[in-house]
């Protein structure tokens, strides 16, 4: 065994240990309350899990919130690229953009929800507001990496006259990927956060956001911890897959 993989193992390892740790904990202070509406056990929740399902328009709740999260996601991604190189070839364009960066990075996501929702239904909030939250983080860090490309490396492959292509390929690819996969890896996270926070006051029809409220009203702690969990989990896998295809996209780039 390499010592890579053995470092890897002593890792996982250690991760496993603090969640059951933390596990351990929260079944303790549960068992202390000894109040299911205020606190259930991780066993109820583990349970809860294995019935919520099969309940009616459980899969069409994952589907709806997801794609439109994802949506939102994705064209935050394309644009912030976009914007993020623009911004760091031309300063005019870093300087304009500015203000409407600083803005949406410092607003709270409950007032860009009401704001959002005198122009459009509450069925497309999410994608709205994940897009926002989303953007500036792109944006950011793509335009830091392009700020931090060698520019003397940039000056010789100008005056040798290096097509534009290899010049992307070469130079700022590799100087923009880790701040890319960086930002992409906390994009992930906050969209689902944001695109489920901003369903929880808008409330759309079918959405996890909507079952979420329900299972506040109805003081169903164990379906809200449930509900926490698989929105966990939607987010992880949403992360991982993404970042992989990430991953490969730049590998394949490298190899042209």
């Amino acid at each position: 065994m390499t010592s890579t993989m053995k470092a890897s193992k002593k890792t996982f390892l250690a991760k496993t240990a603090a969640v059951l740790l933390a596990l351990a904990v929260w079944q303790a202070v549960a068992m202390l309350i000894d109040s299911d509406l205020i606190l259930v056990t991780p066993i109820e929740v583990f349970k809860r899990l294995f019935t919520v399902w099969r309940e009616p328009g459980f899969f069409a709740s994952l589907t709806f919130t997801s794609s439109k999260i994802i949506l939102g996601f994705l064209a935050a991604f394309v644009l912030g690229i976009g914007l993020g190189a623009l911004a760091g070839r031309f300063r005019a364009v870093e300087i304009l953009l500015w203000p409407w960066m600083l803005t949406v990075k410092s607003v709270p996501i409950a007032s860009f929800v009401l704001i959002i929702l005198l122009f459009v239904s509450s069925a497309d909030i999410s994608v709205f507001i994940s897009f926002l939250i989303v953007l500036p983080i792109i944006y950011t860090n793509v335009l830091s990496g392009i700020k931090n490309t060698d520019q003397k490396m940039l000056e010789a492959a100008c005056l040798f006259g290096t097509p534009l292509k290899y010049r992307l390929l070469y130079i700022w690819l590799p100087k923009i990927k880790p701040y890319l996969i960086s930002a992409s890896s906390v994009g992930c996270g906050l969209a689902f956060k944001a695109g489920v926070a901003a369903e929880l006051i808008g409330i759309p029809t079918g959405s996890v956001g909507e079952a979420l409220y329900n299972s506040k009203i109805y003081l169903n702690t164990a379906d809200l911890f449930a509900w926490t969990v698989i929105i966990i989990l939607m987010s992880v896998i949403f992360e991982k897959l993404f970042i992989f295809l990430l991953r490969l996209a730049f590998a394949g780039s490298e190899k042209l």
